[in-house]
C-alpha cells in the first residue's frame, strides 16, 4: 500500500478551543510554486558542483534555505515525458508515448488523457487558483486552415486550460519548435505572419512561422514579468495558488539576453545558465514583494540533464573558444558533473537533475536528502502536505514529505528511468540495471532497448558507470529485471 503521512491539525484545534480566530485558507494551506528548468544539468549549479564556474547565487540560496536532493531524477531524459510524469504522478511510458517527445504540432496529439488528474486539477478541486507560465510541450488540439495546415491564430483546445489550469501564458513547446509565438489561455497573443529562418547552434531554431514581435532573447524576462503579475494577483485572494513555471532555458536556442552576454567565461551556454538563475531570482523576489514567500512551497528542478557534451582536452577547441561547439573540455565545465552521459541518455547525466525544496518552517534549511527520488513524487508530496488523498491514477508517485524535515521516510519502490529511444533503467538502492546494450540516447554506442548484454552498475562504488558488473552478478540482474517487469505490469500501460 502507498504511504500516507497525515499532517497534525493540533494547532487549529487548540486555537478553536481557546476561542482564537481560525487562520484564513491562504495562511493554513501553503501556496505551491514549481519551477522546471529546461535542460539544466546537475553540474551547472554551484551548490551541487563547487567546481562550476557559472554563478548561480539564487539556486545556491534555495539550497541553503531548503533541502537539496542529491539523488533526484527526471522520469525521462527528455522533456515531454518528464512533464507528463511530473504533472500526473505517472510514468509517461504508461501512455501512448513510448519514446521520444512531441515534435510535430500538426501531427502529435495531446499526451495527457482527458480524464487524468493533474496537480493543477487536483489543487483546483482543493480550492487553489492554478496558473501556468512558460513551456507546455504536452500537446494541443490545433485548429486547421482549409489546406489542412495548423492555424496558430485560432483557438487551441485540449491544452493547459482543459488540464486544470485557470490561466495559461507561454509557448507551445521547446523554444526551437514552431510556432514562435506566445499563447494566452487558448490563442496566440499576436498574429503569426513571419517565417523564422533556421539557425545553427548555439542559436539553434527550426524554420517556421513566427509572430513579428517575438524575440527569443526576451522570453525569460517576459516569463518572469508574467509570473510576477500572477503572484501579485493571486496574493490578493484568500485562496492559495499553484504556479507551475516551466522555463524555456537553458534549452536551445542558447540565446542569452544581451545583458548577460559575456557574463561568464564559458561562452553563450554559461551566460544562459547564469541568466536562468537570475530569472529564478526574479520570481523568488516576487514572492517576497507580494509577502507570500514564507507560505509558499518552492520546488526547483530540471526536466533532464544538459545537452552539453564533455570531451577530453586533446581536442583543439570547445564551447569556451568556439560558441558553435556543443562541447566542453572537462577542465572548463562539466554540465552534468561527474555523471556519465547527456540529455537523452539512460546514463545518470541524462536524468539526474538539480532538485531543491523550500518551505519556511516546514523544510529544514540546508539539509541534504539522499533518497532516490523521481519527479513523479512531487504530486504525492503535495497531497501529503495538504493531508489530502492522492488520486489512484497517480500510481508512480510517492511522498518525500518526511525527508524534508530530516526524518527517514518509508522506503520508496524502485525508480524507473526512460531514455529518448525507449530504453529503461531501474534503480534499487545503489544498484542500477540498464535494460539495453547502449546509452539509449546520444552517446555511442546507442544500443537498442532490451538489447543484450544488459548493463549493471553499483553507483555507490562506481558513480561514473564505468564498470559493467552484468557478468559478475547475473542473479542480481535477473532479480532487478523481474522487479522492473512487476512495476511495468502493475498497471495497464495503454490507459
Amino acid at each position: 500500500m502507498k504511504r500516507r503521512h497525515t499532517l497534525s491539525i493540533l494547532f487549529s484545534s487548540i486555537a478553536l478551543g481557546l476561542g482564537l480566530h481560525a487562520e484564513s485558507p491562504s495562511e493554513t494551506r501553503p501556496n505551491v510554486l514549481v519551477i522546471l528548468a529546461d535542460d539544466m544539468g546537475y553540474g551547472d549549479v554551484q551548490a551541487l558542483n563547487p567546481e562550476s564556474k557559472i554563478p548561480t547565487p539564487h539556486l545556491d540560496s534555495l539550497a541553503r534555505e531548503g533541502a537539496s536532493f542529491t539523488d533526484a531524477h527526471s522520469p525521462s531524459s527528455v522533456c515531454t515525458p518528464t512533464r507528463y510524469g511530473l504533472l500526473t504522478g505517472r510514468y509517461a511510458w504508461r501512455s501512448w508515448l513510448k519514446k521520444s517527445v512531441l515534435f510535430t504540432p500538426d501531427k502529435d496529439k495531446p499526451l495527457i488523457e482527458n480524464d487524468r488528474p493533474t496537480i493543477a486539477s487536483f489543487l483546483k478541486k482543493a480550492g487553489y487558483s492554478t496558473h501556468l507560465v512558460g513551456k507546455w510541450h504536452l500537446g494541443f488540439e490545433w485548429p486547421r486552415k482549409d489546406n489542412g495546415e495548423i492555424d496558430p491564430e485560432s483557438p487551441i483546445t485540449d491544452g493547459p486550460i482543459q488540464k486544470g489550469f485557470d490561466t495559461y501564458f507561454g509557448v507551445a513547446a521547446s523554444l526551437d519548435m514552431v510556432p514562435y509565438t506566445f499563447f494566452r489561455q487558448d490563442r496566440s497573443t499576436t498574429p503569426v505572419q513571419e517565417v523564422q529562418p533556421a539557425l545553427d547552434f548555439p542559436k539553434y531554431v527550426r524554420q517556421g512561422p513566427k509572430a513579428e514581435s517575438f524575440n527569443f532573447g526576451d522570453v525569460l524576462d517576459i516569463l518572469a514579468a508574467e509570473s510576477d503579475q500572477v503572484i501579485g494577483e493571486a496574493a490578493k485572494s484568500e485562496a492559495p495558488f499553484f504556479l507551475y513555471l516551466p522555463l524555456t532555458s537553458p534549452h536551445k536556442p542558447v540565446w542569452p539576453h544581451e545583458r548577460f552576454v559575456g557574463k561568464t567565461d564559458l561562452g553563450p551556454y554559461g551566460d544562459f545558465v547564469h541568466q536562468t538563475d537570475y530569472t529564478v531570482g526574479l520570481v523568488l523576489e516576487s514572492l517576497k514583494k507580494h509577502q507570500v514567500a514564507d507560505n509558499t512551497l518552492v520546488i526547483y528542478t530540471s526536466d533532464n540533464g544538459s545537452f552539453m557534451f564533455r570531451i577530453a582536452d586533446r581536442h583543439p577547441a570547445d564551447h569556451t573558444t568556439d560558441a558553435t561547439i556543443q562541447k566542453y573540455f572537462a577542465k572548463n565545465h562539466r554540465a552534468n558533473a561527474h555523471w556519465r552521459g547527456t540529455k537523452a541518455d539512460i546514463y545518470e547525466g541524462g536524468h539526474r537533475v538539480p532538485f531543491f525544496v523550500r518551505l519556511p518552517g516546514r523544510v529544514n534549511p540546508g539539509i541534504t536528502v539522499e533518497r532516490t527520488t523521481s519527479q513523479t513524487d512531487i504530486f504525492a508530496t503535495i497531497a501529503d502536505l495538504l493531508d489530502l488523498p492522492l488520486p489512484e491514477q497517480a500510481e508512480d508517485s510517492y511522498s518525500f514529505l518526511k525527508e524534508l524535515s530530516g526524518k527517514e521516510g518509508d522506503k520508496r519502490p524502485a525508480v524507473i528511468n526512460h531514455s529518448i529511444n525507449g530504453t529503461f533503467a531501474i534503480r534499487d538502492g545503489d544498484w542500477k540495471l540498464i535494460l539495453a546494450n547502449g546509452s539509449g540516447g546520444r552517446q555511442n554506442p546507442r544500443g537498442e532497448p532490451f538489447g543484450k548484454p544488459y548493463q549493471l552498475y553499483h553507483l555507490g562504488d562506481d558513480p561514473s558507470e564505468s564498470k559493467n558488473l552484468i557478468e559478475e552478478k547475473p542473479d542480481l540482474a535477473a532479480r532487478m529485471e523481474a522487479k522492473f517487469q512487476e512495476i511495468a505490469r502493475d498497471h495497464e500501460t495503454s490507459r
